[in-house]
């Protein structure tokens, strides 16, 4: 089925996305280096997971919430569905609470509420990782659950916002998922679902939660990419400039 996880016989393991009557697509989690051509290829019976846990807090973990900063394991207490259905029209609430980010500008010109989304787009070099930054170090003592997506990004930037965050003591309710730009395409284009599950588990337990993605477009270029070797025909979803209207799923879920 679309979606279900396969493993190779060196153990690489794989994400099956195109169904063919005499063939199954899939992308690889790996470098797959070390698949030969002719090699077997069996079906898990699973679907893409993540494991979850509140000890998440203060780490940096990759698009598989496998842990990245050199502080050891993360003992799971439950495990989340990469790609999980957004609840219904009926059940969620009315955006009645603000998000303060501290910055005047926002809050008193176009103030957000919890449970709404915002778009930070600008030209390079214009502040919007600054606006984001802030943001999250502004949740400080508001009971926000931060998770900080970056996607495509240089590993020293990503070093450097993780560096802010554990000097202005953010790191405690923060968590980092991040997938530089020589991880492969499959993996960044990953890295928003697995934070807006990590955030889903958080937000099940009535605690609120900010996620914030830098940025959309390059997993919008990743998408491409996987889009070109799958043999999918090219059209309207594979602009980079359509990226809004292709990944609505993780961002209808919170």
């Amino acid at each position: 089925m679309a979606g279900e996880l396969v493993e190779s016989e060196d153990g690489t393991v794989g994400i099956a996305l195109n169904l063919e009557s005499d063939n199954v697509g899939a992308v690889l989690t790996g470098d797959g280096l070390s698949i030969q051509e002719g090699g077997s290829v069996r079906a898990t019976g699973k679907i893409a997971q993540i494991p979850v846990s509140n000890l998440f807090l203060g780490r940096v973990v990759n698009a598989l919430a496998q842990p990245i900063d050199g502080k050891g394991q993360i003992p799971a207490s439950e495990f989340r569905l990469i790609e999980s259905p957004a609840p219904g029209i009926i059940s969620r609430r009315y955006v009645y609470e603000p998000l303060q980010t501290g910055l005047i500008a926002i809050d008193s010109m176009i103030p957000i509420g919890r449970g709404q989304r915002e778009l930070i787009i600008g030209d390079r070099q214009t502040g919007k990782t600054a606006v984001a930054t802030d943001t999250i170090l502004n949740q400080k003592g508001q009971n926000v659950i931060c998770i900080y997506v970056a996607i495509g990004q240089k590993a020293s930037s990503v070093a450097q916002v993780v560096d802010t965050f554990q000097e202005r003591g953010a790191m405690e309710y923060t968590i980092v998922v991040s997938e530089t730009a020589n991880s492969p395409a499959t993996l960044q284009y990953l890295a928003p679902y697995t934070g807006a599950a990590i955030a889903e588990y958080f937000m099940y337990r009535e605690q609120h939660a900010l996620i914030i993605y830098e940025d959309l477009s390059k997993q919008a270029q990743a998408y491409r990419q996987m889009s070109l070797l799958l043999r999918r025909p090219p059209g309207r979803s594979l602009s980079g400039r359509c990226f809004l209207s292709t990944f609505s799923t993780f961002r209808e879920g919170c």
